[in-house]
């Protein structure tokens, strides 16, 4: 079974900083594509950002370019989600995907594995 636990949620005020990891287990990922999402309540689940197989190419959305930085360990087989400068619109439920391919992409269908989310509120 192919498992995807995040964690590292939390409760924090608007211009504060979060680490969010993802921890997979089940299948060696050091082949897959790594992604995050996340879902406010009554929204779609949107795009955060991506990092390829390798590590060498990262993606984001344009509404955390510049304050968001993803990055994967392979030899953890873990990746992570460094958040800074938070804004109360960044509230959610974080969720962590890999695709069984080594290029990245910014669409929920592309993933074939997720995990089960981690809820990140920031307070104005």
């Amino acid at each position: 079974q192919v498992q995807l636990v995040e964690s590292g949620g939390g409760l924090v005020q608007a211009g504060g900083s979060l680490r969010l990891s993802c921890a997979a287990s089940g299948r060696s990922f050091s082949f897959y594509a790594r992604g995050w999402f996340r879902q406010a309540p009554g929204k779609e689940r949107e795009f955060v950002a991506a990092i390829s197989a390798s590590g060498d190419s990262t993606f984001y959305a344009d509404s955390v370019k510049g304050r968001f930085t993803i990055s994967r360990n392979n030899a953890k087989r873990t990746v992570y989600l460094h958040m800074n400068s938070l804004e109360p619109e960044d509230t959610a439920v974080y969720y962590c995907a890999a695709r069984n391919r080594p290029l990245i992409r910014d669409v929920t269908s592309d993933y074939d594995y997720w995990g089960r989310g981690t809820q990140v509120t920031v307070s104005s």
